[in-house]
């Protein structure tokens, strides 16, 4: 995408960071810039505006804190204008699951009264936490439960580096006051990936300015390659991600042909798998060392065959990649089934000896509805029937 080309967006509200109540500023997804112009506002002298930026900054961010009168190092009279002016406040969990396996699964409910879900799924070796980028999803994708439920309107910053927050908090895992982001040793929540409900590059501003933040390294403080981003091929905002966000780059690919592509990832009609593959191929960070991922869901009978495991090879050569295949995970409804454990496991061995990692994901927190694909919003999980789905799904 040139500069000069219109950011690709979609027409949907977006809630403004005046909050309904005392007409207060909440600081949580400010960018530095914003968090700025927000204390220049209330009056804090030019001089001193960088130390107040970045004081705030690390209370904020780098140890948690939501109550002014807690910054110490400032003083008592710029604390009263600080809460005078504003509130740090993150999306409030209403719910909160626990799988057998550990996976925690957060019901969210931010302004307007909306609910998303976020996900915190532990390993031995780190700790993945999943967010959303959008209430609901536009993408329709038929394996999906979250694209059963109607895109209602896109994340701010705030509610989408909230997620991370509030995690933390679940977690207690921010540092004590003047300690280092890693003070107590590895984190328990050490990667962040976009693969929540949404699609993150329809919402592209306020996920690069969320992930800004997050890597940001006096605040929360995470490396851009522990940040993936998962696209289901939004093809003109694919490079403009490399560009100004610079995290990992994930793809919903799913179908090895554009037929079966339409139907299971119907933007494939906007943008097909040339278009796709192409974009990829000419993405910036692009490496042995910064690969690609993708994400191929198992369906019985539906794109699990040798031939598309073979087709699969053909179409990414070229390209620095691994394979996730996923068994899929079911959901009241769900049109589809998962493939056998036999012919997953053959289709990855193809894959694999044609010289791409191709790992089969365990699937995590499905007691709980939440594992891939399955993420909706409680107040409408189970409102369509199983003939709904399927009649939508062209099937």
């Amino acid at each position: 995408m040139t500069k000069a080309s219109a950011p690709i967006t979609q027409d949907v509200a977006t809630i403004p960071r005046k909050l309904p109540e005392g007409g207060k500023t909440n600081l949580v997804g400010l960018t530095r810039d914003g968090l700025t112009d927000a204390l220049r506002a209330i009056g804090t002298p030019e001089k001193q505006l960088r130390m107040r930026v970045n004081q705030v900054w690390q209370w904020i961010y780098q140890w948690g804190v939501r109550d002014f009168d807690t910054m110490t190092n400032l003083s008592k009279s710029y604390r009263a204008e600080l809460a005078e002016a504003f509130v740090i406040e993150v999306p409030e969990v209403v719910k909160r699951e626990l799988s057998t396996d550990g996976t925690r699964k957060y019901l969210v409910r931010i302004a307007g009264g909306h609910e998303v879900e976020t996900v915190y799924i532990p390993e031995e070796d780190r700790g993945t936490l999943c967010i959303s980028s959008q209430v609901g999803c536009t993408l329709t994708c038929s394996f999906c439960h979250t694209g059963t439920q109607k895109l209602v309107r896109n994340l701010t910053a705030g509610e989408i580096v909230g997620q991370i927050m509030l995690a933390r908090d679940d977690l207690e895992e921010w540092p004590e006051p003047g300690q280092g982001s890693d003070a107590n040793g590895p984190r328990l929540l050490s990667n962040v990936v976009l693969m929540g409900m949404g699609e993150p590059l329809y919402n592209f501003d306020a996920v690069r300015d969320a992930m800004k933040i997050t890597m940001d390294g006096e605040g929360i403080s995470l490396s851009r390659r522990r940040i993936t981003l998962s696209t289901s091929g939004v093809v003109p905002e694919i490079a403009r991600c490399a560009e100004e966000i610079g995290c990992l780059m994930a793809v919903s690919f799913h179908a090895t042909t554009d037929e079966v592509r339409n139907t299971l990832v119907p933007i494939n009609r906007k943008w097909n798998i040339d278009a796709l593959l192409a974009a990829l191929k000419a993405y910036p960070k692009l490496s042995n060392s910064e690969r690609i991922t993708f994400e191929y869901v198992m369906l019985d009978g539906v794109n699990d065959s040798d031939e598309d495991a073979r087709r699969l090879v053909k179409l990414i050569s070229g390209i620095p990649a691994k394979i996730n295949l996923i068994p899929f995970n079911e959901w009241p409804g769900a049109p589809y089934q998962r493939s056998s454990w036999q012919r997953i496991e053959a289709f990855a061995d193809i894959v694999y000896k044609a010289g791409y990692a191709s790992p089969i994901r365990t699937p995590r927190g499905e007691d709980i509805m939440a594992a891939c694909g399955q993420l909706k919003s409680d107040t409408e999980r189970e409102r369509k029937s199983r003939a709904q789905i399927a009649s939508e799904a062209g099937l």
